[in-house]
C-alpha cells in the first residue's frame, strides 16, 4: 500500500511538472505571437487599414512606425500617403503624423471622433484631390473630431489650382465641436509673383454649428516693386457645409474686415483703411465675395497719397481667372494725380465710378474704367501697374496716363479759350482689344444668376 501511495504521488508530481512545462511553452509561444503581431509595422498596417476603412481612403506608411500602448495609445507614422482608391494624386502627404487616441475611441473602430492629439509633419493637402474624393462620399453632416489635447501643423503645404499655401503652421490648444476654440495661424499664400504672408489669432464660437469667427494679425500683399503691409480683424459667421456654403464648400455669412495698411514702393508710403462687408463662400474650387460692399479712407492731411477715398458696392469671383466688378463714388480727385482740366479740375463734385475687371489675379489685365462727373464721362481701360509706374515716374516722358479709350467733356477751358462738346480720344496700342466679357451694362455680381 505504501508502495501504491508513493508512484501516485511521483505521477502526480510528474503531472504538475508536465502542466507546468506545457503552460512555460505556451506562454513563451503566445509572446513570441504578441511580439510579432505587435511590430511597429504590423501596428501601423493594422491601424492604418482600420482609419482608412473609416474615411474611404487608401493610407499607407513607408517609413518605419512606432506605437505607446500605456496611458493613452498613441502611434506615430512616418512617410504617410493618404489617396481615393484608383485615383494618383494623393489627398494627404506627411513626413510624420502622431495620433493619440483613447481606447474608447480604438474600441469603437475610430468611428467615433474623439481623439486626444494629432501632429503633423511637413503635410501636404491638395485641395483639388480632396473636393474630388469628398465628391464621392455619401452625403453626411460635416463632423468636428475632439481634440482633448490640440492639434498642431508644421511647415504645411495647401495645393490649389493657381494658387498655394507655403510654410503653413496652424496651432489649436484644443478642439471640440461645442466649444470656445482658438488658436493661431502662420504662412504664406502664392499665386504666381504675388505673395501674401500672413501671421493671425483666430477663435471659433462652436465649430459644430454655424460658428462666431474671429481673426486678427498680420498680413503683406508683396508683388514685384510694391508691398502692402497691413493689421487686419474679419469677423462672421463661419458655416461649414449646408446650403449656404455649397456642399462640399465652406463660407463666412456676414463677413466684416477692417484693415489699417499701407502701400509702399521706392518712392512712396502711402496710409490707409480699407473696409469690407460681404458673405465669403468656397465651393467647387470657386471662392466669392458676393454681394460686397467697399471702403477706402486715406488721413486730410496727407495730402501727397495717391491712394483715393471711395465707397462702392459690387463683387468679386475667384476660380480660373478674377473677376471683379465696383460701382460707387470716389470722393475727390487725389491731388497726387495729374490735374484735370477746367472745368473738371475746379469742380469738388464727388466722381461716379463703375469698374469692371476679368483676367489674372495679380490685376496686370486690363482694366474697364467708366468715370463721370458734372456731364463729362470717360469710358475707357488701362492696366494698374502700367498706370502706376506712370504716376511713380520721374520727368515723364508722357503727360498722359497709358489709356485707352474716350472722354466727352460739355465745356472745357484751355488756355484762356473755352471749348465745347469736346471729345478726346486715348489711343494705348498695348493693350489691345477688349476682351470677352468686358462690356458695358453687365449685372455687378460675376458669375451669380
Amino acid at each position: 500500500m505504501q508502495a501504491r501511495a508513493g508512484i501516485a504521488r511521483l505521477t502526480g508530481r510528474r503531472r504538475l511538472w508536465v502542466a507546468l512545462l506545457v503552460a512555460a511553452v505556451a506562454i513563451v509561444l503566445l509572446a513570441l505571437v504578441l511580439r510579432a503581431l505587435l511590430q511597429p509595422e504590423r501596428v501601423t498596417e493594422l491601424a492604418l487599414r482600420q482609419v482608412g476603412n473609416a474615411l474611404g481612403l487608401e493610407i499607407t506608411a513607408a517609413g518605419i512606425g512606432e506605437y505607446r500602448l500605456r496611458g493613452t495609445p498613441t502611434l506615430v507614422v512616418r512617410d504617410m500617403v493618404a489617396r481615393a482608391p484608383g485615383v494618383a494624386t494623393p489627398v494627404l502627404t506627411a513626413d510624420r503624423v502622431l495620433l493619440s487616441l483613447p481606447w474608447s475611441t480604438l474600441r469603437a473602430r475610430v468611428s467615433e471622433l474623439d481623439l486626444a492629439r494629432i501632429e503633423l509633419d511637413a503635410p501636404v493637402l491638395d485641395l483639388d484631390a480632396l473636393q474630388a474624393w469628398r465628391a464621392t462620399r455619401p452625403p453626411a453632416e460635416t463632423r468636428i473630431p475632439t481634440l482633448r489635447k490640440g492639434l498642431q501643423v508644421t511647415d504645411g503645404t495647401l495645393v490649389a489650382q493657381g494658387w498655394r499655401i507655403e510654410r503653413f503652421h496652424l496651432a489649436l490648444p484644443w478642439l471640440h465641436a461645442q466649444r470656445e476654440v482658438r488658436g493661431s495661424a502662420q504662412g504664406r499664400y502664392r499665386d504666381g509673383d504675388t505673395t501674401v504672408p500672413f501671421d493671425v489669432r483666430l477663435a471659433l464660437e462652436r465649430p459644430a454649428t454655424d460658428s462666431a469667427l474671429g481673426l486678427a494679425g498680420n498680413v503683406v500683399v508683396q508683388r514685384p516693386g510694391w508691398r502692402i503691409p497691413a493689421y487686419m480683424k474679419v469677423s462672421g459667421i463661419l458655416q461649414l457645409g449646408g446650403r449656404q456654403a455649397g456642399a462640399g464648400g465652406w463660407g463666412i455669412a456676414r463677413m466684416k474686415l477692417a484693415a489699417n495698411a499701407r502701400y509702399e514702393n521706392d518712392t512712396t508710403r502711402a496710409p490707409f483703411a480699407f473696409g469690407l462687408a460681404a458673405a465669403l463662400r468656397q465651393a467647387g474650387g470657386r471662392l466669392s465675395l458676393a454681394p460686397a460692399g467697399v471702403a477706402l479712407r486715406v488721413p486730410a492731411t496727407d495730402a501727397d497719397n495717391p491712394i483715393p477715398g471711395l465707397d462702392a458696392h459690387g463683387a468679386l469671383a475667384l476660380e480660373q481667372a478674377l473677376e471683379l466688378r465696383l460701382e460707387g463714388t470716389l470722393a475727390g480727385w487725389p491731388l497726387a494725380w495729374p490735374a484735370l482740366p477746367p472745368p473738371l479740375g475746379q469742380s469738388d463734385a464727388p466722381l461716379p465710378f463703375a469698374l469692371h475687371y476679368v483676367g489674372d489675379a495679380s490685376l496686370a489685365d486690363a482694366v474697364d474704367l467708366h468715370l463721370q462727373r458734372d456731364g463729362s464721362r470717360f469710358d475707357g481701360r488701362l492696366r494698374l501697374p502700367d498706370v502706376t509706374a506712370w504716376l511713380d515716374e520721374e520727368g515723364r516722358l508722357s503727360p498722359l496716363p497709358p489709356l485707352d479709350g474716350r472722354a466727352t467733356v460739355p465745356r472745357m477751358e484751355v488756355v484762356g479759350a473755352t471749348l465745347e462738346g469736346v471729345e478726346i480720344t486715348l489711343d494705348d496700342p498695348d493693350l489691345g482689344a477688349p476682351a470677352a466679357g468686358n462690356t458695358d451694362g453687365d449685372d455687378a455680381t460675376p458669375g451669380d444668376g
